[in-house]
């Protein structure tokens, strides 16, 4: 079984983090949730979560870090030190790194994750992007371990393509068909 961790900071937007927490669990990995800003967080649009860990619980890494956008709580993951810290260390170490909407841009661009990559991120903010990050308008972008995705619209997309590359392209298309996303 697969862990992954989702970061959850006050401001996230709802359905990225709903959409993966859903087809990550149904694809049996354990998805655990880390409160960025407390153990209790709210959304942009004012769903309040409690989360499953924080960061001083944390006792290894996962093998994949997903990163929900909604400006605001991206903003509170790239103010973080420890989320800094921990996104750093999982993509250092190789482990998949997903990330959408505006966080690519607010949160992963400036550790330098994204320099010579291809990568994807809500409309307007590539702006963010350094000059040797390659801009993508597709709705979801795969180089090497990091996925970025543009935003609450391709929740969906993202979350297979996460399943994908974590687990495989057979279990993403079982889920999929599941789920009657593709018929």
């Amino acid at each position: 079984m697969k862990v992954v961790y989702i970061l959850l900071a006050d401001g996230f937007e709802e359905i990225e983090f709903i959409a993966p927490y859903d087809l990550l669990k149904r694809a049996d990995n354990k998805v655990v949730t880390i409160g960025v800003t407390g153990k209790s967080v709210t959304g942009g649009h004012g769903l309040l979560c409690e989360a499953d860990l924080e960061f001083s619980e944390i006792e290894s890494l996962p093998d994949c870090l997903v990163v929900p956008g909604g400006l605001n709580g991206a903003k509170n993951i790239a103010n973080s030190d420890m989320a800094n810290k921990l996104i750093a260390k999982c993509a250092d170490e190789g482990r998949i790194v997903a990330s959408l909407c505006a966080s690519p841009a607010v949160v992963l661009s400036p550790l330098g994750l994204l320099d010579g990559k291809i990568a994807t991120c809500y409309p307007g903010f590539e702006q963010e992007f350094s000059h040797s990050t390659r801009f993508s308008k597709e709705k979801v972008v795969v180089d090497g371990n990091l996925i970025t995705s543009r935003g609450p619209g391709c929740a969906y997309d993202f979350a297979l393509a996460i399943i994908s590359h974590l687990n495989s392209k057979e279990k993403a298309d079982e889920i999929a068909q599941k789920t009657v996303y593709k018929l």
